[in-house]
């Protein structure tokens, strides 16, 4: 079948829409007719040469919802007609600590989702929540499992914890916040704006300072105190200061690095409060399975900022990178 589809055909380029032709599933696939699609930060580093092993041309978007239209002859636990996610995760391997060489996210290499439909493997998919239309879903793949592993795996997140989301507005921090209330958490934030502080107020954090303020960290300590979980996706040079505000014994665990290289840290107040630094990325499907749990039990909705036209795809990689969003911004499809 032909499809139109978004490819990446070279760095530093465009996205073009092309006519793209999708073979019949083979025994394991299905086709899923796709509604919507979120843009991550990762499709942006593609286009922009910042990704590794990058290998063009591809469809790029690792996130998707839609309608299973075929299926192979194996696939028994969907029917033609089911409401879908994608699971962006292919092959973690059989270490759940540690994803294989051959991992691999939907979107580059293996073609994604900004395109009509997507052939994929049914392992891929999961029924999408039953509370959530298509476009709040579609914001969930990514970010949601990705969130969840750093607050709940890595992070080890417990009831009543304190914890801290450090620039809180973008689609993981989101879930962060949502993910920690929802499992009983006291939330603050950071951000370099007072109205998404505001707006994680809204959602149940109970406040936040700004980031670019000097003394941030001394006025968190001041009238809030420590912090048993403190997630990051900065680093750069305040990561000190989140040594100073974790509780000893606590977790720092980092999934990001858009503020560069971690600057200077007094290795005493990592070894003398026995504090836990740890990464994280992405998640495996046991996670997947874990997080759309939590969604479903906790009713717990995305936070979704804008939606543009499949054909507008640049325009919102544009927006994307100038806009500061709050919350996932989504491709709608045909």
């Amino acid at each position: 079948m032909k499809i139109k589809a978004a490819v990446a055909s070279e760095i530093h380029k465009k996205i073009n829409l092309q006519s793209f032709e999708i073979e019949d599933p083979l025994a394991d696939e299905v086709i899923v007719k796709l509604e919507y699609a979120a843009i991550n930060h990762r499709d942006i580093y593609i286009t922009q040469g910042l990704y590794a092993n990058i290998q063009l041309p591809c469809i790029l978007g690792s996130d998707g919802s839609g309608k299973i239209i075929k299926k192979g002859t194996n696939v028994s636990q969907f029917n033609i007609g089911d409401e879908v996610i994608t699971q962006p995760g292919i092959d973690w391997g059989n270490d759940e600590k540690f994803q294989s060489k051959n991992f691999q996210i939907i979107g580059m290499p293996s073609n994604g989702t900004f395109a009509e439909a997507i052939k994929i493997n049914a392992e891929q998919i999961f029924p999408k929540p039953l509370h959530l239309n298509a476009e709040q879903a579609a914001a969930l793949p990514l970010a949601g499992l990705t969130a969840y592993r750093a607050l709940v795996t890595r992070g080890k997140v417990k009831q009543n914890d304190k914890v801290l989301v450090t620039g809180a507005g973008g689609g993981v921090a989101l879930f962060v916040i949502q993910f920690a209330l929802a499992l009983g958490c006291e939330v603050w934030v950071t951000s370099g704006k007072q109205d998404k502080i505001d707006k994680c107020i809204a959602l149940g954090a109970k406040g936040g300072v700004n980031y670019k303020e000097e003394n941030w960290h001394k006025t968190l300590l001041k009238n809030v105190g420590e912090f048993d979980v403190i997630v990051d996706a900065a680093c750069g040079k305040d990561f000190g200061k989140l040594t100073d505000i974790c509780k000893p014994g606590g977790t720092i665990c980092v999934y990001g690095g858009t503020a560069g290289k971690i600057g200077d840290i007094q290795p005493g107040k990592i070894f003398w409060k026995q504090i836990n630094i740890c990464g994280s990325t992405m998640g495996t499907p046991k996670e997947f399975e874990e997080m759309l749990d939590l969604v479903n039990t906790q009713k717990i909705v995305p936070i979704t900022e804008k939606v543009f036209n499949l054909e507008n795809i640049n325009e919102a990689i544009d927006y994307i990178e100038n806009a500061n969003q709050f919350g996932k911004v989504l491709l709608k499809i045909g």
